[in-house]
C-alpha cells in the first residue's frame, strides 16, 4: 500500500461528509468564532489519538488488557445514544448541558473523527509494517488535513440552508448515524464472539 492509498483509504474511514451533520449540530449554539476555536481544538485531539495508536495502541490495549471489540462496542453505544438525540432532541441540545456550554474531547474528537474504525486502522498499519511508521503518520497527516478542510467549511452551510432545512437533515442523519451505531455494535459482538474459544476445548 502507497502513502497515497492510505491516506485516501484513512479519509474514507474518517468520513468527513458524513460527520457534517453532527458536527453542525453540536457546534449550532457556539458564535461563529468560537465554533472555528473549538473546531480546531477537538481535530488536534483527534489526530493525537490517531497517531497515538498508530505508534503504540497495541501495546496501550494490551497493557490496559482491553481488547479492539471493546473499543468498538464502546464507539458504537456512543454514537447510538448521539443518533436517538438527534432525532429525538431535548431543549438543551445534543449533548446535555456541557461545562462550559461547549463540547471538549466527545463526541467530535472520539468517536466522531478518531472512532474505532481509524482506530483499528491505523493501530493494523502500524503493526503489520512497523517499519513504515513514517510513511503511515504522512497518510494519517493527509487524510486528517482534507478531514478538517471539510469540516471547516461545513460552517458555511449555516448560510445556505435554514433552520427547518437544518433540522430535518439533523433527524435523517441521526437515523443513519443510529443504523451506522448498531452495525458497529454487531460488528464487535460478532468479532468478539468469533474469537472465543469453541465448546468443550
Amino acid at each position: 500500500m502507497t502513502i497515497l492509498s492510505a491516506a485516501l483509504l484513512l479519509f474514507l474511514i474518517l468520513d468527513p461528509l458524513g460527520n457534517i451533520p453532527v458536527f453542525l449540530s453540536v457546534l449550532r449554539p457556539l458564535p461563529p468564532q468560537r465554533q472555528r476555536i473549538v473546531l480546531l481544538r477537538e481535530m488536534l485531539i483527534a489526530l493525537a489519538v490517531l497517531m497515538g495508536f498508530l505508534w503504540g495502541g497495541k501495546f496501550f490495549l494490551e497493557w490496559m488488557h482491553l481488547r479492539q471489540e471493546s473499543v468498538q462496542i464502546a464507539g458504537g453505544l456512543v454514537l447510538f445514544l448521539i443518533g436517538i438525540r438527534m432525532i429525538f432532541p431535548r431543549p438543551e441540545g445534543l449533548m446535555g448541558e456541557i461545562p462550559g456550554g461547549e463540547p471538549f474531547i466527545v463526541p467530535l474528537a472520539i468517536p466522531l473523527v478518531a472512532g474505532p474504525s481509524g482506530m483499528a486502522a491505523v493501530m493494523l498499519m502500524g503493526s503489520n509494517e512497523p517499519e513504515r511508521l513514517l510513511g503511515w503518520s504522512l497518510a494519517l497527516g493527509i487524510a486528517w488535513l482534507g478531514t478538517a478542510v471539510i469540516l471547516f467549511s461545513a460552517t458555511l452551510v449555516y448560510k445556505w440552508l435554514g433552520m427547518r432545512t437544518l433540522t430535518a437533515v439533523e433527524r435523517l442523519m441521526g437515523m443513519l448515524l443510529v443504523a451506522i451505531s448498531v452495525q458497529m455494535l454487531l460488528d464487535g459482538i460478532g468479532t468478539y464472539l468469533g474469537a472465543l474459544p469453541p465448546r468443550g476445548t
